[in-house]
């Protein structure tokens, strides 16, 4: 037993991000370039495109999972990247979730889709750890999301080394966003407008509530963002959000009191979506990447 990983909230933005270059694929490569200094085993994901019906959760534990289309990228760009499903670690996510009242259990037959593998392939390039992705709860509560994380927290002090993650959105509401440029021109990251004033804020609202916050503070200040004013302007659908609780509870307990978080990247893309990059947390021996 060691100290704990780091958690990753990452932006994943648009299917562009894969395919073009960015203060945030560069800082996602930076993140798993520490990631392998430091041993990792193993990645546990949280995304925003797969959510189970009910009051169930789902683990992918699809041994030989395909990969859904992205759009506007190259097909070279992930076509070839071997997904590395790690079916122990489903087992062991299932007891835990269960362990802790959620009921979860596998899926054998999930496809992987862009928000998580999209993230692995600018992280890990030359292959792809043993991951395992948990799927959302498709009625959304902030605080069941917050208790998935907190279930699979103990993951963090591991001595196989796991990196927990959620890839979602900071503002991410697709019907405010500007997609001429990228349609007509492949530019994702024009802006022939500054993004709208009510996104800007929920933007800052959201750093604040990561960076000035830790450990069960951290938890209530993620979840409160839901009741703020703006937050269905930022996000007209709450399936982005989701990913920001869960690593709220995997970074929130109370032995994380002080646990630093860091604003590592941001980009905006099709004007009104911020893609921010956050690593709660850090790597108890030191070892970084330059």
């Amino acid at each position: 037993m060691g100290s704990s990983t780091p958690v990753h909230f990452f932006s994943h933005g648009s299917t562009m991000m894969l395919g073009e270059e960015s203060a945030s694929a560069t800082y996602w490569k930076k993140c798993g370039d520490e990631a392998l200094k430091n041993d990792v085993k193993h990645v546990i994901i949280m995304g925003a495109h797969w959510a189970a019906l009910g009051d169930e959760i789902e683990v992918a534990a699809n041994p030989n999972p395909a990969k859904s289309p992205v759009a506007y990228v190259h097909p070279s760009k992930y076509v070839d990247y071997k997904l590395n499903p790690d079916l122990p670690m489903a087992d062991r996510c299932v007891h835990l979730l269960r362990a802790s009242g959620l009921k979860a259990k596998k899926n054998t037959t999930f496809d992987w889709i862009h928000d998580t593998y999209l993230i692995l392939i600018r992280m890990f390039p030359d292959g792809c750890p043993p991951t395992t992705i948990i799927s959302m709860n498709a009625r959304y509560d902030p605080h069941y999301h917050v208790k998935v994380g907190d279930a699979l927290s103990s993951l963090r002090k591991e001595s196989e080394k796991v990196l927990l993650i959620g890839t979602g959105g900071a503002v991410h509401n697709l019907y405010r966003n500007q997609w001429s440029q990228m349609l007509l021109y492949r530019d994702n990251f024009a802006m022939e407008h500054p993004p709208e004033a009510a996104l800007m804020d929920f933007r800052q609202e959201f750093e604040d509530a990561m960076t000035k916050n830790s450990g069960p503070n951290l938890r209530r200040a993620i979840t409160m963002l839901m009741k703020m004013p703006n937050y269905r302007d930022a996000h007209a659908t709450d399936d982005h959000f989701m990913a920001a609780c869960f690593v709220a509870g995997a970074a929130g307990r109370k032995e994380d009191e002080g646990s630093k978080a860091v604003l590592g990247a941001e980009d905006w893309e099709l004007q009104n979506m911020c893609n921010s990059q956050y690593t709660i947390g850090s790597w108890g021996n030191g070892i970084t990447v330059m």
